[in-house]
């Protein structure tokens, strides 16, 4: 960015040849530059400063999670792929936002809940959605942790860790709520207690997808479902980096 339109003109008359007058020029246009750049950095808005999402894709490894309908009639997919598939779908289109974004795995590979929460505090996240999926139900189920809210610690132990956040957290579950329900997606909203969410210092939701039920059902599976679900989340991410206080 150029803070200065234009450079300091020379003089209209010719100057006696003095040496020293251009190296000085030199020295202070040098200053000024350091200075334009001094400013840049300091106006710099805050809200780019920091703002990562990081995705947690639930179970892997030996911990397959439930077993979804396929659209295949008597085949069955792991929770497990499934959250990592939609996982790596949500990650392209949050940055294709511009949004940077970390994954808590991004292979078939068992993590534990601690291990899960500690990439999301170690990043200080500004949100943090953990992705699960299911076969009942219909649409998708936010829950945000039913702990108390509470005063921020440097000593909060890591099971309580998100109490300080929880209210945070409720507004962010607000925020994926109006954008799902614009995007004709139907949402139940509730309150859980989950190791890794509750040990998440920062705003976190569990999302936990099902199949499309009403006038026009959808399975899990379902391509189509699954790119207006991700399309909705990007959106309220998207909208919850230009609202939410950054950590």
């Amino acid at each position: 960015m150029i803070l200065f339109g234009k450079s300091i003109p020379g003089p209209t008359t010719q100057a006696p040849a003095v040496p020293r007058f251009p190296r000085q020029g030199r020295r202070w246009r040098g200053v000024l530059a350091m200075t334009a750049l001094l400013l840049a950095a300091t106006l710099a808005p805050a809200q780019n400063a920091h703002f990562v999402v990081v995705l947690d894709a639930a179970h892997g490894g030996n911990d397959t999670g439930g077993r979804l309908n396929a659209a295949q009639q008597g085949q069955f997919l792991p929770e497990k792929t499934f959250t990592l598939a939609f996982a790596g779908r949500l990650r392209s289109l949050l940055a294709a936002r511009g949004i940077a974004v970390t994954l808590t795995r991004d292979s078939d590979s068992a993590s534990g809940a601690l291990e899960r929460a500690a990439v999301a505090n170690h990043l200080k996240a500004s949100a943090c959605l953990s992705l699960h999926a299911t076969g009942s139900g219909s649409g998708v189920h936010l829950y945000a942790s039913s702990l108390t809210p509470g005063a921020a610690s440097h000593l909060n132990a890591w099971k309580t860790a998100q109490a300080p956040y929880v209210q945070r957290s409720l507004a962010l579950a607000g925020t994926l709520n109006a954008a799902l329900g614009h995007a004709g997606v139907p949402v139940t909203l509730g309150r859980t207690a989950l190791p890794g969410l509750d040990s998440m210092a920062c705003p976190a939701v569990a999302v936990e997808l099902a199949p499309l039920g009403g006038p026009k059902p959808a399975a899990i599976t379902d391509s189509d479902y699954q790119a207006q679900v991700a399309n909705a989340l990007a959106a309220a991410l998207l909208a919850w980096r230009s609202e939410a206080p950054q950590p």
